[in-house]
């Protein structure tokens, strides 16, 4: 298992394989997976100064997309369970997402609660679109946020 996940990681580091590796990572980063993507987009951008914003949009989608899929697992998840079970503090935090509704979503780009808040939004079934549009205007922030405050903290030939 270990030959395999290097040789993979090699074969992702081609970089005529940047954009994509940035979309699985960025993908795979917002499920329910404990992954980063921003050293994906930065170290591609850092090789790549002309790749800036097709690295921010890919990671955009890759990212956004990756919410998606955790919205359909908390459905399913809903599915499976009648009721949610847990403390009052987990009460309390579903009655938050439930009044602020789809605009939760907006923070979905947060770390260690913004994965798990796109799939309480698919448990609450809130509308899946407006969801994905609230990820996608969070994340993209995101991406040229990190991105630009990284390439300012760390200077190079990069201009934008």
């Amino acid at each position: 298992m270990e030959i395999w996940m290097h040789q993979l990681l090699q074969w992702l580091a081609l970089p005529q394989f940047g954009l994509s590796t940035v979309f699985v990572v960025s993908f795979i980063s917002a499920t329910l997976l404990p992954l980063g993507s921003e050293p994906a987009v930065f170290g591609l951008i850092k090789l790549n100064p002309e790749l800036f914003w097709p690295a921010i949009l890919v990671a955009t989608v890759g990212n956004t997309l990756g919410g998606a899929t955790s919205w359909w697992m908390g459905l399913g998840a809903h599915k499976a369970v009648d009721k949610a079970r847990g403390s009052a503090t987990e009460l309390r935090a579903l009655r938050w997402l439930q009044r602020l509704g789809p605009k939760a979503c907006l923070l979905s780009w947060l770390p260690g609660v913004g994965d798990p808040l796109c799939a309480m939004a698919g448990w609450l079934r809130l509308p899946f679109w407006r969801c994905v549009l609230y990820m996608a205007i969070g994340k993209l922030a995101r991406y040229v946020t990190m991105t630009t405050a990284l390439l300012y903290l760390m200077p190079g030939t990069v201009h934008l």
